[in-house]
């Protein structure tokens, strides 16, 4: 039964009713973070973009390299230093690879070419495809990682979105929970002097 987008179906026990709920909410927004990164924008507000523009990119290190963060929500890009390892050597260089098969299985099918046109013509598609895909395999790993992993569950410690303040309780002005007063410190017990120390 689909009630509201929520498609949810019941299950008769002997011990009673049980009553289970798959939501499509999930899938909704695995797809709009993918949309996003195709579209090398923040996979939270989707707005600002995850790289510089085209025409502002002035060096190799422009276009690899993505900005901090988004300026709009704070949903910074990259939490740890080689956080995008995993982006460049599975997700860019596993689907140039798999071009470079592509290709070479139709070249070496469907024509006779000498060995060395032969590597020429499947490596260049392969480095080009390599150099463009850089930013989408990025923005990808960023998606898929804030999915499964969203940054507002870190406690902003590695990272992560620092967690929102604790907002004081309506009606007045001072801080949700009082603040301990520091103790008075204590002071040593005199040492009562000994009736042999007397004498």
């Amino acid at each position: 039964m689909r009630r509201d987008g929520i498609l949810s179906s019941e299950v008769s026990t002997d011990g009673g009713r049980t009553s289970r709920s798959v939501s499509a909410h999930g899938e909704k927004t695995a797809l709009s973070y993918l949309r996003r990164a195709f579209l090398l924008r923040c996979p939270v507000c989707g707005i600002y973009p995850i790289f510089l523009p085209f025409f502002h990119t002035r060096s190799l290190h422009d276009w690899f390299t993505p900005l901090d963060g988004c300026p709009r929500c704070g949903y910074p890009y990259e939490r740890e230093p080689g956080y995008f390892l995993v982006s460049t050597w599975v997700i860019n260089y596993g689907a140039g690879s798999l071009l470079g098969i592509i290709i070479y299985v139709i070249l070496d099918c469907f024509t006779q070419l000498d060995i060395r046109v032969l590597l020429t013509a499947v490596l260049t598609p392969i480095f080009i495809f390599n150099l463009l895909f850089a930013r989408h395999s990025k923005a990808l790993f960023i998606a898929v990682d804030h999915f499964y992993d969203p940054h507002e569950k870190d406690s902003g410690e590695d990272g992560g979105n620092l967690p929102l303040p604790k907002t004081p309780p309506s009606g007045t002005a001072g801080p949700s929970k009082p603040i301990p007063t520091p103790s008075a410190p204590v002071k040593p017990a005199r040492k009562q002097p000994s009736k042999e120390s007397v004498h």
